[in-house]
């Protein structure tokens, strides 16, 4: 199952950990040498073998989905779990993508000299080796893997126990891949057990390992958090807020509220929160019920809300700071921008927050004050994605604030040293 070439004894977990992370350590020094074109070709051999071979993929699938039914996994779950021609193609799709998108390794920037006669710039370099752990979707093992490759890194993926033929499968197509460039073996491994141990190594191994990213829930993302001694990239929760002004034009206030909650529920920028100031509640209101209703979400409003929509559920303080992931939406009228922003400091998750203002002042202000990974004005919340702000593409969401913030793409994945250009120059 793994794509290692090494023939460790996958049941006992430290060795067999220990036996990738030094694949995985070796691999992502041949990656430094190894140039956009070699790549690129590893990446459209993959996308080839992918497309070649449809048939073992749904038939991996088919026997993921049959254990997946057997043991009551609910509706959602076995959705993102499911592959089906379209998701093939869009695999393929997303391999070729990363194929064309820029190299960032090797720039330099900023160059500039010194009194010295020195030039002194900054070089972006792969991070090193990347651990990723990710449950229920086995597209991500192919997103994950060609962004990592892409940027220089070697990675280590870790699926769920739910999606184990599937990514089995789809390794061999990475496998191909790598063989056909003549990248190293060690450059993109799927762990090979679905035994929980393997996670707590994987997290715990600094010396193999440079970065650990977790795509999943949040009780994943907490313990991996938790019990890490590896630095992480990942965010825990998408508790998103659009505050509209007073002085905004209530068509694009209504058209972004509906479109930031609505367009999909189960994003982690979607949309949890609407705080809408005090003058514009009881002509926005009504309007905003009657949309909401037509998509079937449930109103849980504050007093002040439900003074004008009693329907509305009255809202307890947990509503606040809930991600709701569903049709469910809390809403708040405040009294101006000051008490917006409060309200966002104290129970945001730092993910993304929307002003709807005319006011250019107010909407400098908000881009200053708000500390959140992606504030925007005028925009519906679910712009924050990678693929959105032209990253081409995206291995998460990060609200940290090292090394990266935001959708992390191929720039993300990546760090800077500094570079010295010299002639012989001798500190006097």
């Amino acid at each position: 199952m793994s794509v290692s070439p090494l023939g460790a004894d996958k049941t006992d977990i430290p060795a067999y950990m220990q036996a990738l992370g030094r694949a995985a350590r070796e691999a992502s020094q041949g990656l430094r040498r190894a140039d956009s074109g070699r790549k690129n070709q590893a990446l459209l051999a993959m996308a080839e073998r992918v497309d070649g071979s449809r048939e073992a993929l749904l038939a991996a699938n088919a026997e993921d989905m049959q254990r997946g039914r057997e043991a009551g996994l609910d509706a959602a779950l076995l959705d993102r779990l499911a592959l089906s021609t379209a998701r093939i193609d869009a695999m393929i799709e997303g391999l070729e993508q990363v194929a064309a998108l820029p190299d960032p390794v090797g720039e330099i920037d900023g160059l500039r000299a010194r009194p010295s006669g020195i030039q002194v710039g900054q070089m972006r370099v792969p991070l090193g080796v990347i651990g990723i752990i990710f449950e229920s979707r086995p597209n991500v093992t192919v997103e994950a893997a060609s962004l990592c490759l892409k940027s220089g890194n070697a990675c280590i993926l870790r699926g769920g126990s739910e999606a184990r033929a599937s990514n089995a499968a789809l390794s061999e197509c990475l496998k191909v891949g790598l063989e056909d460039a003549g990248l190293p073996a060690g450059s993109v491994q799927v762990v090979a057990t679905t035994d929980r141990a393997a996670v707590g190594e994987l997290i715990s191994r600094p010396e193999f390992v440079d970065v650990i990213i977790p795509r999943g829930g949040k009780s994943l993302i907490e313990r991996i958090s938790r019990e890490a001694k590896v630095p992480v990239i990942k965010h825990l929760d998408g508790v998103c807020h659009v505050y509209v002004d007073a002085t905004a034009d209530q068509n694009k206030a209504l058209a972004i509220a509906i479109n930031a909650k609505t367009q999909r529920y189960g994003t982690c920028n979607t949309m949890e929160t609407l705080l809408l100031d005090a003058p514009v509640a009881e002509t926005l209101l009504p309007e905003l019920a009657k949309r909401f209703a037509e998509h079937g979400v449930e109103l849980r409003g504050c007093e002040r809300t439900r003074a004008v929509l009693p329907q509305a559920v009255a809202a307890s303080d947990s509503d606040w700071g809930e991600e709701y992931l569903a049709p469910i939406l809390a809403i708040k009228v405040v009294d101006g921008m000051g008490a917006a922003m409060a309200h966002i400091e104290r129970y945001g998750s730092r993910h993304t927050d929307v002003i709807v203002t005319q006011d250019y002042g107010l909407a400098r202000r908000f881009l200053a004050e708000v500390d959140s990974s992606s504030v925007m004005v005028n925009a519906s919340t679910r712009f924050a994605d990678g693929f959105e702000y032209g990253l081409g593409a995206e291995i998460g969401i990060s609200t940290d604030k090292l090394h990266a913030r935001g959708p992390v793409g191929l720039e993300g994945l990546t760090t800077r040293k500094y570079v010295v250009l010299g002639d012989g120059q001798v500190r006097q």
